[in-house]
């Protein structure tokens, strides 16, 4: 085993590889930029070196910065987590060249499986079966769109070297071809380095499941069951999870054969993950295909078999010949993953960029009244700021169970602890998937997320029983501050009792509300029924946990000027609480009129803008592309809602925008 190894990596994974090498006794250096100066990761390690300004082009992806850090740190090898240069045959003969152990496959396995075009040509001579598309590069948007032409539309535009759900678009017509193609190139260029570009038929309706291998230099792989990763938004995962319900014994056993023997004929020594598309109706399987390094998501494998996938890599890299057999390996329970995005899921899922004023995640191990167990992997802490540099995702959270069911009874409990202020997530949205039906019946697509939110996200009305959690919680909160700041004032003496009837405005519905306070419980009286409401919260937590009737639940809030905003799973509702008397004053009170900008074009995020489509006086039809703005390594295109006439340009390429900076004015 390595004595010390160099992260070349940074945030979540950087923080992963950390607790392993911990584990293990392995020393850890790791490179940072000036962005990530003071992140968690540089804490964690046992040393650090600052390898640049904050674009990735400029730090974590310049090989020459890298190999001297291992060379300053005198590190033995180099793990590359995922992204940037893990996937990088050019960065994995260098460190050879240099007898730095690389802590993933051998060069020749990235450069067969590593690009997707020579993945799916090597695949198709092993008799693996493959999607229909074009194998070759693409240089040209007119050449892009008779390629698309003969396939047969929908297909999917790719960047060779992409990944990460970065460099992709679905084009249905020859006109979004036009569009997409150079898109997609410039997104491929400036993410990795390579603006190469294939193009493939879409399957709709499909569900993309991978297999987990492991190989070692002495010839030996096996598979580690298979995780499925439906849940999909632009192309890039958002929630996964091990088993797959779609499988049955065949069929599982089919694909991960296929997979170890594709891994074989590669001589495959690392972690890595074959992926296919998988028809939902007749479970055939196509292989789409191979990661070679270690996947985001390979939480959910550790947790069903109890395999540590960083600390396989570690020993694998040294020369260990593999401990495990496949027939040691079995399934136990289920596990599902959510990533957690800074991002705004209420405006379209833009990328949300600022300081962290909050972040407190659940707990690990057990919740109260959740039948599994939470592990949370992150790179972040209270008070970071998230940047516009790097991807998006800040966080995962996994939940085991027993049982799918008892899995995502666990991550829901999860995700309702998940405390996050200062930017926008998409827990809300996350867990609305969780509660719905189709999502718990497991009939899942790639397709899904567009099927079931075709107009976006705007969240969901409470039921009957979140308006029972919600109304409670803002009424035993606003309760406890009045009782509180009386006792602090002193003005009455002596301090009443605190008072019993509130009236909860929860949007604009009126909710007439009774509390009778006791210790450690208090009887509440809504809509006719008589409930027991049990907390332990003090004032100054924004989390309220408790127990009504005896179940379990938390709620988030935080102050605003009037009121509360209450956020409970995919819920979010403004709660005011009044006496009986300023309530009904509150209720005539005339609405504020909304200000129009149907006129103009603003910055939907903090971002670069790429390119400017529009001049003053030109017409312009709704639905045009008037901007490209890019944040998180994803170009964003503006579009018009609305035909109009340009009255004003107000920005231009290479400029930097602030979130609702207008743009572009219409007449």
């Amino acid at each position: 085993m390595f004595s010390k190894i160099l992260i070349a990596n940074r945030s979540e994974i950087g923080v992963r590889i950390i607790k392993t090498c911990r584990r293990l006794g392995v020393k850890t250096a790791i490179v940072y930029s000036e962005a990530d100066a003071d992140s968690l990761a540089v804490e964690m390690a046992d040393e650090a070196v600052f390898i640049g300004p904050p674009p990735a082009s400029e730090s974590y992806l310049v090989m020459d910065k890298i190999i001297d850090a291992v060379r300053q740190t005198g590190s033995e090898a180099v793990h590359p987590g995922f992204g940037f240069l893990s996937e990088n045959p050019v960065f994995a003969k260098r460190l050879a060249d240099e007898k730095i152990a690389f802590i993933g496959p051998n060069v020749h396995a990235i450069e067969a499986m590593g690009d997707k075009i020579t993945s799916k040509e090597f695949a198709a001579k092993a008799g693996v079966s493959t999607v229909p598309g074009h194998m070759g590069l693409i240089e040209e948007t007119e050449e892009a769109v008779k390629i698309s032409d003969g396939i047969g539309y929908p297909v999917m535009i790719k960047a060779s070297a992409g990944g990460g759900g970065k460099g992709i678009r679905v084009a249905y017509s020859a006109e979004e071809v036009l569009e997409g193609f150079p898109a997609v190139r410039a997104e491929a260029k400036n993410a990795f380095g390579d603006d190469r570009v294939f193009i493939e038929k879409f399957i709709e309706s499909p569900r993309h499941i991978e297999i987990q291998v492991l190989g070692d230099k002495h010839g030996n792989a096996i598979h580690l069951f298979e995780r499925e990763c439906s849940i999909q938004r632009r192309n890039q995962k958002v929630i996964e999870e091990a088993p797959s319900p779609l499988l049955d014994e065949d069929t599982r056993q089919k694909m991960g054969a296929q997979a170890v023997a594709l891994s074989k004929a590669v001589n495959y020594d690392s972690a890595g993950t074959v992926e296919f598309v998988a028809s939902g109706a007749d479970k055939s399987f196509y292989f789409l295909e191979m990661n070679t390094r270690l996947q985001v998501e390979h939480p959910v494998t550790e947790m069903i078999t109890g395999v540590d996938l960083v600390e396989q890599m570690l020993r694998v890299a040294s020369g260990e010949e593999l401990a495990i057999k496949q027939e040691d390996l079995s399934i136990n329970g289920w596990a599902v993953e959510s990533r957690v995005y800074a991002e705004d899921p209420y405006r379209n899922f833009l990328p949300s960029i600022g300081r962290l004023k909050r972040f407190q995640p659940p707990s690990e191990g057990k919740i109260d009244g959740a039948p599994g167990t939470v592990r949370m992997d992150s790179g972040v802490r209270e008070g970071d700021e998230i940047s516009m540099f790097y991807d998006p995702m800040i966080a995962k959270l996994v939940t085991h169970g027993e049982t799918r069911d008892a899995a995502i009874d666990t991550q829901q409990a999860a995700l309702d602890r998940y405390l996050i202020d200062g930017i926008q997530d998409n827990i809300p949205f996350v867990a609305t998937v969780y509660d719905q039906a189709r999502f718990r019946s497991g009939n899942i697509t790639t397709a899904y997320i567009k099927d079931e939110f075709p107009d976006g996200f705007a969240g969901v009305e409470p039921d009957e029983d979140q308006t029972l959690i919600l109304a409670a919680s803002a009424a035993y909160v606003h309760g406890t501050f009045s009782h509180r700041a009386a006792q602090i004032s002193g003005r009455m003496s002596p301090v009443p009792a605190p008072r019993e009837d509130w009236i909860v405005i929860l949007g604009k519905e009126h909710f007439p509300i009774k509390l009778r306070f006791a210790s450690g419980r208090t009887e509440i009286d809504l809509n006719g029924s008589t409930h027991t409401l049990e907390t332990d919260w003090v004032p100054g937590e924004h989390l309220f946990e408790g127990k009504i009737d005896g179940n379990p639940f938390a709620v988030k809030f935080s102050d605003r000027t009037e009121g509360y905003l209450f956020r409970h799973r995919g819920v979010a509702i403004r709660a005011l609480v009044c006496t009986p008397q300023s309530a009904a004053l509150h209720a005539k009170l005339p609405e504020k009129e909304q200000a129009d900008l149907s006129k103009l074009i603003m910055s939907p995020m903090p971002g670069l803008v790429v390119s400017v489509d529009v001049e003053v006086g030109q017409e312009v039809k709704s639905g045009s592309a008037v901007c490209v703005v890019e944040a998180m390594k994803m170009q964003n295109i503006i579009r018009a809602e609305a035909d109009g006439v340009v009255k004003a340009v107000n920005v231009g390429a290479g400029d930097s925008v602030a979130a609702d900076e207008i743009m572009v004015e219409f007449e």
